[in-house]
């Protein structure tokens, strides 16, 4: 798992205690990653660009901006949870 997700992964089970002291919660390690490979997945196919009718090259400078935005969102996201193509 990811640094990243782990800390994540820690911080929600740390809250979890607290607010449930008398709980207990086993989660295979495996259930740990492949849920927090889904939530990271889902970060990006939100902020992947949109397919448009219109072509990049004929877009107006406010909608290439949005594009690249998109762009740089993504990169972002995968960069910040390792995720790997």
């Amino acid at each position: 798992m990811n640094e990243r997700i782990r800390e994540l992964y820690d911080q929600a089970l740390e809250e979890f205690k607290a607010e449930n002291k008398y709980a207990t919660i086993i989660v295979p390690n495996l259930l740990q990653e492949k849920f927090a490979e889904l939530i990271v997945r889902k970060c990006i196919n939100v902020c992947e660009p949109v397919f448009l009718d219109e072509p990049y090259e004929d877009m107006s400078e406010f909608g290439k901006g949005l594009v690249e935005g998109q762009d740089v969102a993504v990169e972002k996201i995968k960069r910040h949870f390792g995720v790997e193509e």
